[in-house]
């Protein structure tokens, strides 16, 4: 398992979270539990959990090779709905699984 994340600084993440879910529900199964969005590719799963101040976008799929350009999908599909601020900074990181 592979896994990509960055945490965005924004003090719209949950309006931003429910816009991409809200978005993508039409091609793709998403579903929205309180401040968490979930996206679900073909290919990898993307977690988005809003906070006050933040969110933290987790990637995560077994191919790295198809996890790898979701961050920039969702990137700019983020920075579409934050127009206002955009273009907001991304700092992706993988994240080893645990042993």
């Amino acid at each position: 398992m592979s896994a990509l994340t960055a945490t965005v600084a924004t003090p719209n993440a949950g309006k931003y979270m429910r816009q991409l879910c809200k978005h993508w529900s039409h091609k793709l199964d998403t579903k929205v539990e309180g401040d968490v969005g979930t996206v679900t590719f073909p290919s990898a799963t993307a977690v988005l959990a809003a906070g006050p101040e933040a969110i933290v976008i987790t990637i995560s799929g077994e191919d790295r090779a198809a996890v790898e350009p979701l961050g920039d999908v969702v990137a700019r599909h983020i920075d579409r709905f934050a127009f206002r601020e955009a273009p907001l900074t991304y700092r992706w990181e993988w994240v080893e699984p645990a042993a």
